[in-house]
């Protein structure tokens, strides 16, 4: 897996201008069934795909947590919510709460989520392919094709179900 992974970031990097233009086309001429499309190949893709077996997205980036899902964590933990962020969190540059540090705390050995049940909206999201409004968000799919084989799948499966 770390081979792919590895490959998986040479891959991404030598489609990035590619991807770029696609993206910045999409954005001037959105096909009117986009959303569909993109709900189709999320869904074929992630038949086929099990996270467990790569855990990526834990393992080299962090979510970023909302009041929501620290209240919910925290309430899961028996803890405050202060508490939660002072054990677990920081704010970042956006001025966004979100891990101390990567790997994901919550990471287990077997790339299982000690907190799947109650994990953070980011993570429940991830890679974002299914999303509305697929257009609007080209520059963290940029930077997820990188991250997630899967993404990079469906982009690449979208170019071709989408010339543009």
């Amino acid at each position: 897996m770390l081979n792919q992974l590895e490959q998986l970031q040479k891959q991404a990097k030598d489609k990035h201008n590619e991807n770029k233009k696609y993206f910045d086309k999409l954005k001037k001429k959105t096909p009117k069934n986009l959303d569909y499309v993109m709900q189709d190949l999320h869904d074929a893709e992630f038949k086929k795909t099990d996270c467990l077996e790569c855990a990526n997205c834990c393992k080299t980036t962090g979510p970023l947590f909302t009041t929501a899902d620290i209240e919910r964590i925290s309430k899961f933990f028996r803890q405050k919510p202060q508490q939660f962020i002072t054990q677990y969190l920081r704010i970042d540059e956006d001025n966004d709460y979100v891990l101390q540090s990567v790997p994901c705390t919550f990471l287990d050995q077997d790339n299982k989520c000690f907190i799947y049940d109650v994990r953070p909206k980011a993570c429940r999201e991830f890679p974002h392919t299914d999303r509305k409004k697929f257009q609007q968000i080209s520059n963290l799919t940029l930077k997820n094709v990188a991250i997630c084989p899967a993404a990079f799948n469906i982009v690449e499966k979208m170019k071709e179900k989408l010339p543009l």
